[in-house]
């Protein structure tokens, strides 16, 4: 056995885990710590500019890639509290993500020294796992119990908390020794798969809805296959677009109440079943539950039993890993269809393709200011099927979700239940730490873009290039929006007359000049006609400089975005398309 500090034993096992990208900031409390990364020189460490940054982009990071653990490095106090709007991004999504803090001193932290706090506390309810460790001996099992929760059941971020006498301390140590533990996840058995079959093959209009529990099993490819056999339509939640590509032709549209689809929301109402697999029914996909379950039999599959009957009860519930599931129902099914037994879907799916075809918002504006719609259009029309879109959240967002297109699994990544502003910059550059040769296109509002927006200078400073598109109207236009049911507006406008640059016409933020100070390029855009010459410049511009590349494009201040109460009783306040025309770059557009 060899003798070595903890630290050194903790990076080697993190090594043999394959978890080697690390985020954050050293202090003095984890500069153990990084002179064990810095002796061991297995793990890549990227410098964030704050400690919320480096959990975000830990987060991206994991969601960028099967298998992937962004790990977020800060030292004690601040530090570990800066990450926890990170851990409740992570947590609320099911992602997998390693938080390492220093503390002080073990004899320290009763004695409220300087930066100590009790950050295991205030972690636990945000992880699966939290833990000050006290012993040196105790550290190589408290990190092999961690990636053993990371991994196992729904899939969570932990946080290890490091006093610096621990750190410190020698332990004996082999890595050699060291196995990582096995993986838990349940299995549904064939009876409970037979019988979710029956319920699903008894019915006329049936719909799987695919969640982020498929895409965290690396099991997209499985549910193709399955809706293939049956032949019957897929809707995808926010956290599971991508599982099914969006031109498929038993892709049937999304649902809910903000990002979703005419057609989505039609065909779910016409449907009379539905299985659920990886998804967790959230409040923005249902609305109501009495319109949302009337007149259909449920199955929900999910690998957390305590989700199943969490926000209604199904007819039938089954905890299971969702690639486990998937693998025995195309089983079940591949027996059923060498039988003959399986019914003949094809006039519902016409029905769900005519829907398809036909019920799309119009996007083809020529408006000045821009409408929002058109930037959308655009942006199809500009990156191909291998783009990853990053976004978190406001209208941007929710248009985005509507009117943009997703063509694989981890192509929409997005911080779907908690959505903290801030987030899609630095996600965007864990994203392409992740997918280094990947087409990586972020959309933000004005507002979610000054959150963190120190952020682009890692951007440039470790080269790391993506387009980070900024719709601007210099508004929170979420909450503007949703003050409509209040007969106000207030404090929700963000624009102002800018004395240093007149240039902005009013609208506040001069995010050009504050983005070329951060170190990378940036172009505005004010005119809809000008957007695919500036979509082109940023990919030329980001292929040479290997930096960010910020393209303003200045909106109308007041556009209110499709929405509602209700699934059927979302509110269009545009025009509708009722050409080929209108929408030019939907998919299946009616001529």
């Amino acid at each position: 056995m060899a003798k070595m500090r903890t630290v050194d034993a903790a990076v080697a096992i993190l090594e043999k885990e394959g978890a080697t990208e690390a985020f954050g900031l050293p202090g003095a409390a984890i500069n153990p710590f990084y002179s064990a990364m810095r002796a061991h020189g297995g793990i890549r460490h990227t410098l964030a500019r704050h400690v919320e940054g480096a959990s975000h982009m830990a987060d991206g990071y994991s969601r960028a890639a099967d298998g992937n653990i962004g790990i977020c490095i800060g030292t004690s106090g601040p530090a570990g509290t800066d990450m926890i709007t990170g851990l409740y991004a992570a947590q609320a999504d099911s992602i997998p993500m390693l938080c390492i803090t220093g503390q002080a001193p073990v004899a320290k932290l009763h004695k409220e020294d300087f930066q100590a706090v009790d950050i295991e506390s205030i972690a636990k309810p945000l992880t699966k796992f939290a833990m000050t460790i006290l012993e040196p001996g105790q550290v190589p099992g408290a990190f092999q119990k961690a990636f053993q929760l990371m991994r196992s059941g729904r899939p969570g971020p932990v946080l290890l908390d490091l006093p610096i006498d621990v750190q410190m301390a020698e332990i004996e140590f082999d890595i050699d020794a060291y196995e990582p533990l096995p993986i838990e996840k349940p299995k549904a058995s064939r009876k409970q798969l037979e019988k979710a079959l029956d319920l699903l093959t008894a019915s006329q209009h049936p719909l799987i809805v695919a969640g982020g529990g498929i895409i965290n099993a690396g099991a997209s490819a499985q549910l193709v296959e399955l809706a293939e056999i049956l032949n019957v339509p897929v809707i995808p939640t926010l956290m599971g677009w991508g599982a099914i590509p969006d031109d498929h032709q038993l892709m049937a549209g999304m649902v809910g109440l903000q990002t979703s689809h005419r057609y989505g929301n039609e065909t779910f109402l016409q449907s009379d079943f539905v299985i659920g697999i990886g998804n967790r029914w959230a409040n923005r996909h249902t609305g109501g539950l009495d319109t949302y379950t009337a007149g259909r039999k449920f199955v929900h599959i999910d690998i957390e039993p305590t989700q199943i009957g969490r926000v209604f009860s199904p007819d039938l519930g089954i905890a299971s890993d969702a690639g486990a599931a998937l693998d025995g129902l195309i089983e079940l099914a591949r027996e059923r269809q060498a039988a003959k037994t399986l019914p003949d879907y094809s006039g519902w799916v016409a029905e769900c393709q005519e829907r398809k075809g036909s019920l799309h918002r119009k996007t083809n504006f020529d408006n000045v200011p821009i409408k929002p719609q058109r930037v959308y259009q655009e942006m199809n029309k500009a990156f191909g099927r291998d783009t990853t879109y990053v976004s978190t959240i406001g209208l941007s967002q929710i248009a985005g979700a509507q009117m943009l297109h997703v063509f694989g699994a981890r192509k929409w990544i997005n911080a779907g239940q908690a959505g903290p502003l801030g987030w899609t910059a630095p996600a965007a550059l864990g994203v392409v730490r992740g997918t280094p040769d990947a087409t990586v296109v972020a959309l933000s509002g004005d507002y979610d873009f000054q959150f963190m927006i120190e952020e682009l200078a890692v951007g440039a400073q470790f080269n790391l290039p993506y387009i980070h598109v900024v719709v601007n109207n210099s508004y929170l236009g979420l909450i503007r929006q949703s003050q409509r049911g209040f007969n106000m507006e207030q404090n929700v406008s963000l624009a102002f007359e800018n004395i240093n640059s007149p240039e902005t016409n009013g609208y506040g933020v001069d995010h050009i000049k504050v983005a070329e100070g951060l170190g990378v390029k940036a172009i505005r855009v004010e005119d809809p006609n000008d957007l695919p010459a500036a979509f082109d410049k940023a990919k030329a511009l980001m292929g040479e400089f290997k930096v960010p590349v910020v393209v303003e494009v200045i909106l109308e201040k007041i556009t209110n975005i499709s929405m509602g109460v209700e699934i059927n009783g979302v509110n269009e306040f545009e025009e509708l398309a009722e050409t080929a025309a209108d929408a030019p770059t939907a998919i299946l557009t009616k001529a």
